[in-house]
């Protein structure tokens, strides 16, 4: 028996004694004594429209197990068996999440992130308790949030940020958050959730899933905060906190955009900047007992381009105006990702190695095309048909296969055999007059090769 019911059976033997019944509000009569007046939330959550529609988004976002093993292609036939049993068990308030599996995966700027995985069976009632409770959020939620939320994406808060600079907030407050999911105040939330879902036994799942615990190296951990990453009411709930955020600020009259935990509040002078980081801060910390990491945290111009990043994107000014740019750290990751795709040693087929290129890069642009950057992707566009060239030849290895091929595309004799002898480098010989006349862009193009330039301005024309 644990701490927690041994203390309750020995008030209640106590109060035994004394000759009088004690009233208690048990997690159980919660269940059985619910006032009828109060909207029926877990019956719209366990309607079977909305168990189907959750499953159907668990099983398309696929994802790994939790600590049963159970997959997502399991869970189907396990549902098919279980589905009365389980929707009576919640029904009666005897349902139990499992603890969640931990992973964790490294972070692009160093460190690592926790994850934490719940069964697939959770999961589903997760996203099916989400499903219900947006509604009633959606429209409580601030302007000025975008992430975990429907057809608000990354890139309108970008645009709304450089709308805030045109019109002269061109300082920004950056709060860097150390470790929002897994340092969200449990009975904070649960109060914070009690103004708005009115059925309490919707908020003792809420709360059952907060403290169901984590399971790392097979040790069952006690969650006593945080809403852990992985789960699917999680963004939900990391947006609800935050919103007592977005709507303080937002009657003190300030800017503020929010992507998730990443916030910046916008001001128009360092002064203005320099009071607003110290007020949010002391907000963030006192009044919704979060970690501000202080070192990350700062003022900075919007136009500061070492500086100041934002999802990916930062601002930049010139004759014509203020304009979006894609950050050097965001460049730079693009290409080691090329380069690494393109390597000498690991790019084997050279079609599945433009197919690969061909997914990458259609989902970077379809997120940076709203951008400027024609020079620079001209640029990283040559350099990539200089990389598959590289590549191409290479593989053709020995003199007598490179004069062979270069005759079989065209080249006449002479060229075909100043190639094929020739002893400069891959990288020299990638560039060269020779390879290039053979390995043309329009021949590169026919057989698979994604033309990035070509690709964004096409994209780009839409914005």
């Amino acid at each position: 028996m644990s701490a927690e019911n041994t203390e309750s059976c020995l008030q209640r033997d106590s109060a035994e004694r004394k000759g009088y019944v004690r009233a208690h509000r048990s997690f159980n009569r919660i269940w059985k004594e619910r006032d009828s007046a109060e909207p029926d939330i877990l019956g719209k959550i366990l309607e079977k429209d909305n168990l189907n529609r959750a499953y159907k988004r668990v099983k398309a976002n696929k994802g790994a197990p939790g600590i049963d093993g159970m997959t997502v292609e399991d869970a189907l036939p396990w549902l098919k068996e279980h589905n009365h049993e389980l929707i009576q068990r919640i029904r009666s308030g005897h349902y139990t999440p499992s603890p969640v599996r931990r992973k964790e995966i490294p972070k692009p700027d160093g460190g690592v992130r926790k994850l934490g995985i719940p069964t697939v069976i959770d999961r589903i009632i997760q996203q099916a308790m989400a499903q219900q409770l947006m509604p009633i959020y959606e429209p409580l939620f601030s302007d000025g949030s975008y992430g975990y939320r429907p057809g608000r994406s990354a890139k309108d808060a970008i645009r709304k940020m450089k709308e805030y600079a045109e019109q002269g907030y061109t300082r920004a407050v950056v709060l860097d958050l150390s470790k929002y999911f897994d340092t969200l105040n449990h009975e904070l939330l649960i109060n914070i959730l009690r103004r708005n879902v009115k059925d309490e036994r919707v908020i003792q799942m809420v709360k059952r899933y907060l403290k169901s615990g984590v399971m790392d190296n097979g040790v069952v951990i006690e969650t006593t905060e945080g809403s852990p990453q992985g789960g699917n009411l999680s963004p939900l709930l990391a947006n609800i906190y935050l919103n007592e955020f977005d709507q303080e600020f937002s009657r003190r009259g300030v800017p503020c955009i929010r992507y998730a935990d990443d916030i910046v509040l916008l001001a128009k002078s360092e002064r203005a900047s320099e009071r607003l980081l110290e007020t949010s801060t002391k907000y963030l910390e006192g009044t919704l007992k979060l970690k501000v990491n202080r070192e990350k945290s700062r003022t900075v111009s919007v136009f500061a381009i070492r500086n100041f990043k934002y999802l990916g994107f930062c601002l930049g000014k010139n004759g014509k105006g203020i304009y979006i740019r894609v950050h050097a750290k965001s460049w730079k990751k693009a290409k080691d990702k090329l380069r690494m795709l393109t390597s000498r040693s690991r790019c084997g087929s050279i079609v599945k190695t433009m197919e690969r290129i061909k997914e990458y890069m259609r989902g970077w642009l379809n997120y940076f095309s709203m951008a400027d950057m024609k020079n620079n992707i001209e640029s990283l566009n040559g350099w990539l048909y200089r990389r598959i060239r590289m590549c191409i030849w290479k593989q053709w290895k020995l003199p007598k296969t490179r004069k062979r091929k270069l005759l079989g595309l065209g080249l006449p004799e002479w060229a075909a055999c100043e190639g094929a002898y020739s002893r400069k480098a891959y990288w020299r010989m990638a560039n060269s007059g020779v390879v290039k006349r053979a390995l043309t862009k329009e021949r590169l193009i026919h057989w698979g090769f994604y033309d990035i330039a070509t690709a964004y301005q096409s994209m780009h024309v839409n914005y």
